[in-house]
Parts: structure tokens; sequence; C-alpha cells
């Protein structure tokens, strides 16, 4: 059966045990994941960050795989080469849990391509 027909969760730790193949630990969360995604966006390498970077580093990892389906889009690079996203359209309406899968679906359409 194709990991794609699996339930969310399903695909979800199969793409965690894949990260920790390629990054030598397995993300704890969507956060780490999304950590992860805005270091390769950054496109600066593994270093030390500032507890201000990780978090503008999450948000990276937000704008990037929510600009897939055009909720953002990138605006520009700043100076130091930190991409700036704008928001395209509203997000759709939802508590916390399915703001979590709506997310996640889109962090495994990025790493489809990896």
């Amino acid at each position: 059966m194709n990991i794609e027909d699996q339930p969310l969760e399903a695909q979800w730790e199969f793409l965690l045990n894949k990260l920790e193949g390629l990054v030598g630990k397995k993300p704890a969360d969507l956060n780490g994941v999304l950590f992860l995604i805005g270091v390769q966006e950054l496109g600066q390498g593994a270093k030390r960050f500032t507890k201000e970077q990780k978090q503008d580093l999450m948000h990276i990892g937000i704008c990037k795989v929510l600009s897939l389906s055009g909720y953002y889009a990138l605006e520009f690079l700043d100076k130091d080469g930190w991409p700036h996203y704008k928001l395209e359209r509203a997000l759709p309406p939802g508590d916390l849990m399915k703001q979590e899968s709506l997310l996640k679906m889109h962090v495994m359409e990025y790493f489809k391509f990896f």
C-alpha cells in the first residue's frame, strides 16, 4: 500500500522517520519540522540561532509550506538573506487541530520533492 493512502498520522510518522534519517535526529513535533524547513529555506546551513531567530525560522517554514497553496507568497529577501512573505489570502477558519492538520498536509507536500 502506498504511504499516501495511509491516514494523516501514519504519513506524518513516516515523514518524521525519514527526517531522522536525513538530519540524524527525529523532530519532536510539527514545530521542529517547521524549524527544519525554515533553516532549509534560509539556505545558510546548520548553525546556532537565537531564540528569536528560531521563532522566525518556524514562521518561514509555515509561510513556505502554505505558499504551496497560495496562502503566502515570497515578497523579498532582506540584506541578510532572510525571506519575507506576505499573506495572499486568508487561511481557512478552524480550531487548532484543523490548523495543525492543514500544516501537516502542506509539510508532507513540501517534502515530496526531497
